[in-house]
């Protein structure tokens, strides 16, 4: 992979939902080359021509987030069309993304617009980062599954994000390399700073606080928070996070269960700071699977005790710095041993995991995989070229003298 090459990258998550994957990945890829960041469509009433709305979120990467007609609505691959034309229509001479994306690598993250996208900006290679199982989240795509074995099929590297999910994906794929959680070790190190204020709705409440952040969704286990607010009344519980495909009048309610809703990145660790316990209290379902919570390493660079539950990739990844429980009993109990004896080794231990898995080391290797992969298919396109150009074995063409030679030899 050159420096210089440029990424387009295809999201269901948008760039100024929670800082994640994508983001910690795309914004170190950006110090060296541009990268184009789309996202899914959004339907306007009020729009008769389809645009794209392009804007620049820090240097060097491109937001585009397709503006399409509500006519278009319920109509996905006329939807994903559309986005293409507009895409091609900005990144030709002349466009405002114009000469910036010659020869890109196309990086998915769903597999839903592969279909239309892939081959139309003539790339240099494709990349799929399966971050989770999609399929297996709320509301997923029937077609989801179909699209994901076409991407993989095209795919020439695919990156997953959790040790059993690339077990998984390497059924499919003889390319699949497990890249797991990284962390922002100098970012989060700060909430063991004495500079460091924590935010006043935490401060103000009783100690001992235990909390979680993140995505507030299907992964959660609501029965375990009702259970463990009702065993630890004298602990506040805190969850800070955006409540996304869960009703939030359902979520468990009490004086000392506090949702906070969502922060940016760049607060999480004045709010972990206040945090005695940092929780993963994740339901064991279809989509916690696959998943490998990458705030487990963001509450080790924060010097905090974790406890969690069974997750698979946690329990293969992360024990037994992660407290791991298997019953709401046995989470009840590692949280309250947590509040009244944090181990000092066991925090040490996760500050030494949290910097010896910083995302500009794993960027570092995902480069050198991507540019093995590019290599690989230069020389595939140009040996199929070579056999293309071959002449192909034909029967030798017999002079007239030779065929009457042979014709008397024979006789009649």
């Amino acid at each position: 992979m050159n420096a210089d090459t440029p990424l387009i990258v295809h999201s269901h998550l948008r760039w100024d939902f929670v800082w994640q994957r994508p983001q910690q990945l795309l914004s170190r890829f950006a110090q060296r080359s541009h990268v184009l960041f789309v996202e899914e469509p959004i339907y306007l009433d009020d729009v008769g021509d389809a645009r794209l709305d392009l804007s620049v979120p820090m240097a060097h990467v491109h937001r585009a987030v397709p503006m399409l007609p509500a006519a278009l609505r319920g109509d996905y691959d006329a939807s994903i069309a559309a986005t293409r034309e507009l895409l091609r229509c900005e990144l030709a001479a002349g466009g405002q993304l114009g000469g910036r994306f010659a020869r890109p690598i196309q990086w998915f993250y769903t597999p839903m617009p592969a279909p239309a996208m892939i081959g139309a900006f003539d790339e240099r290679a494709v990349v799929y980062d399966c971050m989770d199982e999609l399929s297996k989240f709320r509301f997923a795509p029937a077609a989801l599954v179909d699209r994901e074995r076409y991407l993989m099929a095209q795919a020439d590297v695919v990156f997953a994000g959790g040790y059993k999910l690339s077990q998984s994906k390497a059924k499919y794929h003889q390319n699949v390399h497990f890249f797991g959680c990284g962390v922002d070790v100098a970012h989060f190190a700060t909430a063991r700073s004495a500079d460091v204020e924590v935010p006043r709705e935490i401060a103000a409440l009783k100690r001992p606080v235990i909390g979680y952040y993140g995505v507030i969704d299907e992964r959660i286990d609501y029965d375990l928070l009702r259970t463990l607010a009702s065993s630890l009344p004298d602990v506040e519980l805190v969850m800070v996070g955006p409540v996304v495909k869960v009703d939030p009048a359902e979520l468990p309610r009490a004086e000392h269960i506090h949702w906070l809703g969502q922060r940016q990145y760049a607060e999480l660790p004045a709010h972990v700071k206040g945090f005695d316990v940092c929780l993963m209290p994740f339901a064991l379902n279809e989509a916690t699977e696959y998943i490998n919570p990458t705030k487990t390493l963001e509450y080790m660079a924060a010097g905090k005790p974790i406890v969690s539950t069974a997750v698979s990739d946690v329990v293969h990844n992360f024990t037994p710095v992660v407290a791991v429980a298997n019953s709401q009993e046995e989470f009840v109990a590692s949280v309250r041993d947590a509040i009244e004896r944090p181990s000092a080794e066991m925090i040490a231990r996760g500050l030494e995991q949290a910097r010896a898995n910083s995302w500009e080391s794993i960027v570092a290797r995902m480069e050198r995989i991507i540019r093995d992969a590019i290599r690989t298919r230069e020389l595939r396109s140009e040996r199929s070229l070579v056999d293309r150009l071959r002449p192909e074995a034909r029967p030798a063409i017999r002079s007239r003298a030779a065929l009457a030679a042979a014709s008397e030899e024979v006789g009649d």
